[in-house]
């Protein structure tokens, strides 16, 4: 998508042999755009770990990359030593953020890749830079398939409304910025703004990062997206008003019966839906998914972060990024990164391959050979 009107992905590798990969360091935004160089996997967990990039798919992408990197820099001198830097890599990328199931998807993808590659070191370093563009190509090309499903959701509440301006509710963000491009929660709507048709955005402030009044807000507007920033408790009474057509959302993992791990605050919006009767879909791409977890309450490991996200608020003052503190300097703080929607509350998921009901019947009728 574009910035400044310049089109970017939120990571790439501008040439095969520079040895670099670049990010979007989205700790900048919206002030500033700032591009940082990762050359080695240990900067590549950091950028993850300290949220210089976030997101499902940007992640699993980051991840992808940070294998090639290690690759790079494994040693030569036998076989033996080189997988062993790659596993041990693939298991520093793993510890960064336990929610997001891309980033083990990603890692094992990449440790299969240069397993199976012909046994000269060069060809196994090779294999883990095409994997990792193959990675951030699907990625990208998946979230645009998301799009263009989602579109027939909009152009249907567009019709019954005589073309009246849809409504949408989003929370956190799951834009591209959130993975290669064009994002989930934000494909359709892009689509459908693209298409001509009217479309309005509520964007969730998303406590305690604020990713949606920072960076959901930003690229909006960068694509010229009508929207408005609202405090995160809004959202229910714009429902109770008729003011929500829909809710759209992103997520970090999904069982494969339709139980949704998204931003901390997703529950509650997806009750509020319930309880209004406006529809609540969720877009993913498939590496999202959890093949093996049936009970997302019970088993999807929900990430703690420091206190201090919560108790302190970052903002642009005279031209540099202050941070301020919020509450009582002596007061403790819980910051839970993730709550579970049960799949009751989800009208649809959005994929790749299409919309289906959040239950395991729906989603293995698109992906059956996950049966």
């Amino acid at each position: 998508m574009k910035a400044n009107g310049q089109h970017y992905r939120t990571i790439w590798i501008n040439d095969r042999d520079s040895h670099v990969v670049q990010i979007i360091d989205q700790r900048y935004l919206p002030y500033q755009l700032v591009i940082e160089d990762v050359s080695s996997v240990e900067q590549m967990a950091r950028a993850i770990q300290e949220m210089r990039l976030r997101g499902a798919g940007l992640i699993g992408a980051a991840a992808g990359y940070g294998m090639y990197l290690a690759a790079l820099n494994a040693p030569r001198h036998s076989a033996e030593a080189f997988m062993r830097a790659i596993l041990a890599a693939g298991e520093t990328l793993k510890a960064t953020r336990p929610t997001a199931v891309n980033l083990g998807w990603a890692v094992r993808r990449q440790i299969a890749a240069i397993r199976s590659a012909e046994d000269d070191l060069e060809a196994k370093a090779q294999a883990a830079y095409d994997t990792a563009q193959a990675i951030a190509d699907e990625d990208a090309e998946f979230c645009r398939r998301i799009g263009e499903h989602g579109l027939a959701i909009i152009e249907e509440i567009s019709r019954l409304k005589n073309g009246a301006p849809v409504n949408i509710l989003t929370h956190c963000n799951a834009g591209w910025l959130a993975f290669v491009d064009y994002g989930t929660a934000t494909a359709p709507i892009y689509a459908a703004h693209d298409r001509g048709l009217k479309v309005h955005v509520w964007v969730d402030e998303t406590r305690p990062r604020n990713q949606g009044a920072r960076l959901t807000a930003w690229e909006l507007g960068q694509h010229g997206v009508p929207h408005t920033v609202i405090a995160d408790n809004v959202g229910g009474h714009l429902m109770q008003h008729g003011l929500v057509d829909m809710v759209i959302t992103g997520a970090d993992r999904v069982t494969y019966t339709g139980d949704v791990a998204n931003k901390i605050g997703t529950y509650l919006k997806a009750l509020a839906a319930h309880d209004n009767h406006i529809p609540f879909y969720t877009a993913l791409p498939s590496s999202t998914f959890d093949w093996e977890m049936r009970d997302g309450i019970k088993e999807i490991p929900v990430e703690q972060r420091g206190a201090a996200e919560v108790k302190y608020i970052d903002g642009w003052l005279d031209g540099e990024i202050k941070t301020i503190l919020l509450t009582p300097e002596g007061s403790p703080a819980a910051n839970y990164g993730f709550d579970v929607t049960p799949a009751r509350l989800v009208t649809g998921l959005i994929t790749e391959r299409g919309i289906c009901p959040a239950s395991a019947e729906g989603i293995l009728a698109l992906y059956p050979e996950k049966r």
